[in-house]
């Protein structure tokens, strides 16, 4: 599809998702024609998506970046997640090859030295497996909240993604967090046990902390960065030409 219907698809679907309820716009997704994927970093948002697409049997893959730096807390839950809706998480790791190259690039902690060596590592980790967890699909879900950041302000329901010419859904976009919270309670979702220990948001292990009182829900990602709306790639128009060599310097 060129760009142009593409956006123009994006848009009218924006429109149908709007007045709907979550469990409506998951299920106006997974009945349209193409491949749906909902990538969960699993965290309570993207659990509460996983519990209405379990719940309802829709037919949408489920899939996960096991980035191979994520808490030991986030893995179990993957099992758990699984067991709890009867379901089959796809897991996407990064090719062995990248990871070594970056650690000969820029050391396998190199992320906290330079904005350069963060994305470089998002790529390999992150932005690589996504490509191919997307293979094939016309619909990418995501856990996306407008109250998240102020990079994600003006989230839409759906809106064109013209690098993976696909269109990316965002059925949260409207939800404040205590909307999440009651639904967690109402339906014993389980969720990540650092949510409750200051994790709002929770990536990998050596790029996330807990937030301090007042601060925003993402602080805690890569925090030693000034730029307050960083973010690892995913949801930015970044090409893979934009990721960083991984050619060892000279």
């Amino acid at each position: 599809m060129s760009a142009s219907p593409l956006i123009d698809a994006a848009e009218a679907l924006d429109r149908q998702l709007s007045p709907l309820s979550l469990e409506e716009r998951l299920a106006l997704v997974a009945a349209l024609d193409g491949r749906a994927v909902f990538t969960t970093s699993l965290g309570i948002e993207d659990q509460v998506i996983t519990a209405a697409i379990g719940t309802a049997r829709l037919d949408i893959t489920v899939s996960t970046l096991e980035t191979g730096r994520l808490f030991n807390e986030t893995v179990a839950l993957i099992d758990r997640t699984e067991e709890t809706y009867g379901i089959l998480i796809q897991r996407f790791y990064p090719d062995q090859a990248d990871v070594d190259a970056y650690a000969a690039r820029y050391g396998l902690n190199g992320f906290y030295e330079s904005v350069e060596a963060r994305h470089a590592c998002c790529g390999v980790r992150k932005l690589k497996p996504l490509a191919r967890a997307l293979e094939g699909a016309s619909f990418w879900i995501t856990g996306l909240r407008r109250g998240q950041s102020g990079n994600r302000a003006t989230t839409p329901f759906a809106e064109a993604d013209l690098e993976r010419g696909l269109i990316k859904i965002n059925p949260l976009a409207d939800m404040e967090i205590e909307t999440i919270n009651a639904r967690v309670a109402e339906h014993g979702i389980p969720i990540n046990p650092l949510h409750q220990r200051g994790y709002p948001s929770i990536g990998c292990e050596p790029c996330t902390r807990a937030i301090k009182p007042g601060e925003p829900e993402r602080a805690g990602r890569w925090w030693w960065e000034n730029d307050e709306k960083r973010e690892c790639g995913l949801h930015v128009a970044e090409a893979a030409s934009d990721i960083p060599s991984l050619e060892p310097a000279h």
